[in-house]
């Protein structure tokens, strides 16, 4: 259901790869426990749709056999259809830009974009997310290249109406941060290409630092300026350039997480000065500033998918079983999140 924020209601989304531990906890029970806990839809992962490949056929099928997954995603349509559920997006679609031209792994990028469109059709999804490569191959590839391959990887998505948002991965190769990403979109300039937001992977980047004693980054101004950048594109005359409209947002994504304890390497990446993420009820305690950069977000007059995207690296599987309450606790911290 969607949460009520101010005068408007924001849509709530849940990402299926992170519910559920084991075997058992299979896809049907994930969206069963995430349609219960009031979600709208779910953020649908391909790990998810072989997993379901497998419980179907008895093995699983292989990730480039298209014509299988396409037949698996009409399988997961029907079940998101049982549950009341829409398939808000599907992801992650990785390692995609800045390949030089000719190479194989260009190649490779591109029918792998076009089995996953065929697969977006299947399961009724209009929305590709794509997160910025951290492939070692890219690294001395321009803006301007990866912008060019984002834009035909758009333009492969509109014949049928559909969409890419590209996030930034904070461990990235060459587009870190969300600016870095907003760039790019900026450069491909194409209308169904914007951003997907991710609390996780911008405060990673650009709030925390493992190589300061505090654990942030402690140049003057530096912690808020992501965040005064993105709150600026709330729009009128006051609007710079660089600042970031709602419309170019195609969904954000809610990622607390937790400092980490210990003697930071020196050199380590600022990422690595985080747990990748907490379990729902933490989202409001966590170390990133999950709150304000809502806010900030929220301020652009974004009123799209607010999806939920935790995982708890200390052992999900002993402290939350039920997948059923652990779901509810996520929409009851994002209800409180959204508290104005």
């Amino acid at each position: 259901m969607p949460i009520r924020y101010q005068a408007s209601e924001v849509p709530t989304s849940y990402a299926t790869c992170s519910i559920g531990y084991q075997e058992s906890h299979t896809l049907p029970l994930k969206l069963k426990a995430i349609a219960d806990a009031g979600f709208d839809a779910v953020e649908l992962s391909m790990p998810d749709i072989l997993a379901y490949g497998k419980m179907l056929n008895g093995s699983e099928p292989d990730p480039k056999d298209y014509d299988a997954l396409v037949e698996v995603g009409h399988a997961v349509k029907a079940q998101m259809v049982e549950h009341g559920l829409k398939v808000m997006m599907l992801q992650p679609f990785a390692n995609f830009e800045g390949w030089p031209r000719g190479s194989t792994e260009r190649a490779d990028a591109f029918e792998r974009a076009r089995g996953w469109i065929r697969v977006m059709e299947a399961v009724g999804t209009d929305l590709l997310q794509v997160g910025s490569s951290d492939a070692p191959g890219i690294a001395d590839s321009s803006v301007d290249d990866m912008a060019t391959d984002l834009a035909e990887l758009a333009d492969l998505c509109a014949p049928k109406g559909f969409r890419v948002a590209y996030e930034n991965w904070c461990w990235a190769t060459r587009a870190p941060a969300w600016k870095d990403v907003w760039d790019i979109v900026k450069r491909a300039d194409r209308p169904n290409l914007g951003l997907c937001l991710d609390t996780f992977q911008s405060g990673g980047g650009e709030w925390a630092d493992p190589t300061t004693k505090s654990g942030l980054v402690e140049e003057e101004g530096a912690s808020g300026a992501a965040l005064e950048r993105v709150a600026g594109g709330a729009g009128g005359d006051g609007a710079r350039e660089q600042d970031l409209p709602a419309a170019d947002l195609g969904r954000v994504q809610d990622g607390p997480a937790a400092r980490r304890r210990g003697r930071p390497r020196i050199g380590a990446a600022a990422a690595r000065a985080v747990e990748p993420r907490l379990p729902p009820p933490a989202v409001r305690r966590g170390y990133l500033p999950v709150r304000e950069f809502l806010n900030a977000v929220l301020a652009t007059g974004f009123r799209g998918y607010l999806s939920m995207e935790v995982f708890d690296p200390k052992g999900q599987e002993k402290r939350y079983p039920d997948m059923g309450a652990y779901a509810k606790k996520a929409m009851d911290s994002l209800e409180k999140l959204l508290v104005a």
